[in-house]
């Protein structure tokens, strides 16, 4: 018996030990939203929050994450109160075919924590934080996660939109 806190929820789960993060998630808690891409953690699609970290939950054990804090898409906002990254994935065409979003927003979400927090990238200019977050920083800090039908500009805009907007009306850096 395991225990996964999913979206703020408690569930008690009897999984065999070998069972992906992402097959309990998808299998067990009929939370689909996260996506099987590539199951070899080379898409993206099945990206997801823990402990507010974004990880590729093909290529991690369920039972790793006892006693963690998933966050899946489900967990971000309902069709009523969209998230922020949600909206703005909408508002600025994010998505074409849609299979990728889910993976998109949340690595979104948690690429924008791992800028807050002062992690370079391949393309900063400088090691020690301080790096604008260009167009060029956002590509690079996404490059992980795969859009087969190329909206990449729409979902560069999209990110940078949200966070914008959030810088705007002043809110904190913690995920809303």
């Amino acid at each position: 018996m395991i225990t996964l806190t999913v979206n703020d929820t408690v569930h008690e789960l009897d999984l065999d030990p070998r069972t992906s993060l992402l097959d309990a998630l998808r299998d067990h808690l009929a939370l689909t939203g996260t996506k099987k891409g590539c199951d070899h953690g080379q898409c993206g699609a099945c990206t997801v929050l823990v402990n507010g970290r974004r990880i590729n939950s093909c290529l991690t054990l369920a039972i790793m994450h006892e006693g963690d804090a998933v966050t899946t898409i489900e967990g971000l906002g309902t069709p009523e109160a969209l998230h922020p990254m949600q909206a703005s994935f909408l508002d600025h065409d994010g998505f074409q075919c849609g299979y990728c979003t889910p993976g998109q927003i949340v690595s979104a979400l948690g690429m924008l924590d791992e800028f807050r927090a002062g992690w370079p990238s391949h393309v900063s200019e400088s090691l020690d934080g301080g790096t604008e977050l260009s167009d060029e920083e956002i590509s690079e800090r996404m490059s992980g996660n795969i859009c087969r039908c190329s909206a990449y500009p729409n979902i560069v805009h999209a990110i940078r939109a949200a966070r914008d907007e959030r810088a705007d009306k002043g809110e904190s850096e913690e995920r809303t």
